[in-house]
């Protein structure tokens, strides 16, 4: 145990972040850089060690939480990075993305608030990157064995990290011009930094990884050649087939999903634009959708000039406090806060958009909504509620609804899907295609960063024994596992 007093001793202090009016004038991180450091020890001193340690059960990587919360404690930054990723590809990923299950089922937030896991995982990853303890990893000898891995994102990767160290030669399919997935390209800047995703990709290169851009499997490569080509595929392509609105003015110029209007903006950044050909500047914008992505929304037009930014949510504003259906150690839906929603706006809850109006050239420059409440568990509209809010440009932020089967690869494959429109896998990840594997928000549906790295590790056992008849990878989470919810 680090400390033994600690959590009696040390309250919880978090991160803090650089000031508002600084901050929507670029687009680095939020976080005041190198901040976490003088207070982190101590934070991390605050785990008690628990016998029955919740934290792994809450994180589906079950990271070896207490164990590096002991090493940060005493400053063994080196070991605490070596605990880390015994269990976790990408550390610096979920520490900044990851809305932390495990914080939510720290023992010590049943009476007080949790421990900081996150800034700790971050701290320990960004000390090690710094301190050059992240090398790479090649394997001692090759297998001879090929793996194609469909996607780049956390799934992809972790994926393609895991076999690639096992020695089997894996090449990364991408259809976007850059390595990453939605971590490229719908993940704001300010939220993290692409520094991060590059020096592990080029990690990943030493260690042998091949990586192809630019090419999307179904369109511009076939599938079933794909397939011929290599020993073992892996489908790690996401969840990408945005929720529409399909109410009247849907069709009016400056209505767009947040994955169209996200990544224009992370590639002004790249320096592939000056400006986005899709911008708040100077608009009013609705963000239709209450999530993580709608935030992402949110900060971006921010930081792009909005004249007003408003989002809206279909379901209540919850709690800001865990109600008694969502007990310790589930995972609570309560009232966030996130930078994006520090620097200002309007959170409007219980209401549901009825349509939009437009004018003479057909671009939107209203939404009518009306307010909405739960009756016999069905949503109706209340009478006499109806609103209309000026919109010059509308994100729809409302989520995913599973695997892009437009561009020919489901097909092609061959690939059995389940009710939900996720592809379907057994106990090994294998699909129903001899060889052909799914990992990540393809076979799980719409689910978290660290559920995708967990998937993605688990997935390249499967492959592995596939390959080999045998595997010493770990397998963090089965295809059937879930978070911990009432």
């Amino acid at each position: 145990m680090a400390d033994p007093k600690g959590f009696l001793t040390t309250p919880r202090e978090t991160a803090p972040t650089r000031p508002v009016a600084e901050r929507l004038k670029d687009w680095n991180e939020v976080y005041v850089p190198g901040s976490l450091l003088p207070i982190i020890s101590k934070q991390a001193g605050r785990c008690m060690d628990c016998g029955i340690p919740f934290c792994h059960n809450g994180c589906p990587l079950g990271n070896l939480i207490p164990e590096w919360n002991d090493f940060a404690y005493r400053e063994d930054w080196t070991a605490a990075s070596e605990r880390l990723h015994a269990t976790n590809n990408f550390p610096e990923f979920t520490g900044r993305l990851c809305p932390a299950p495990c914080e939510s089922a720290c023992v010590l937030g049943i009476n007080q608030p949790a421990v900081t896991i996150k800034n700790v995982e971050v701290s320990i990853i960004d000390k090690a990157w710094d301190n050059g303890d992240v090398t790479p990893q090649p394997p001692e000898r090759l297998s001879g064995k090929t793996v194609a891995v469909i996607g780049s994102g956390p799934a992809g990767l972790a994926a393609a990290q895991q076999l690639t160290r096992a020695g089997h030669t894996v090449a990364v399919y991408e259809r976007a011009d850059r390595i990453g997935g939605l971590l490229r390209y719908g993940i704001p800047e300010f939220k993290m930094e692409k520094v991060h995703i590059n020096r592990r990709i080029e990690q990943m290169r030493a260690e042998g990884t091949k990586f192809r851009t630019g090419v999307e499997i179904g369109r511009d490569l076939d599938a079933v050649k794909l397939r011929k080509r290599y020993d073992a595929v892996v489908i790690a392509a996401g969840a990408t087939v945005s929720r529409d609105l399909p109410v009247p003015g849907r069709e009016l110029k400056g209505i767009h999903f947040a994955m169209e209007y996200l990544p224009l903006a992370n590639k002004v950044q790249e320096g592939d634009f000056v400006a986005p050909p899709i911008t708040a500047a100077g608009k009013h914008v609705v963000v239709i959708g209450g999530g993580d992505t709608g935030a992402d929304c949110v900060g971006t037009a921010h930081r792009q000039g909005a004249a007003s930014v408003t989002q809206l949510e279909i379901m209540p504003r919850p709690s800001e406090d865990r109600s008694a259906g969502q007990p310790w150690p589930t995972f609570p839906m309560l009232y966030k806060v996130t930078s994006a929603h520090e620097e200002g706006g309007e959170r409007i809850y219980s209401v549901s958009t009825t349509h939009f109006e437009g004018d003479e050239d057909g671009n939107v420059q209203a939404l009518h909504l009306v307010e909405v409440a739960f009756e016999d568990g069905k949503l109706v509209q209340k009478p006499g509620t109806e609103r209309v809010l000026p919109a010059q440009l509308v994100t729809l932020a409302m989520g995913f609804t599973g695997t892009d089967q437009e561009n020919g690869l489901v097909g092609q494959f061959g690939l059995a899907l389940d009710a939900r429109g996720n592809i379907e896998r057994d106990a090994s990840y294998a699909t129903n295609v001899d060889g052909v594997f799914v990992a990540g928000d393809a076979g799980r549906g719409q689910s978290l960063i660290v559920w995708a790295i967990a998937e993605g590790r688990s997935a390249a056992r499967g492959v592995d024994r596939f390959l080999t008849g045998t595997s010493a990878l770990p397998y963090p989470v089965k295809p059937t596992d879930r978070s911990i919810t009432v």
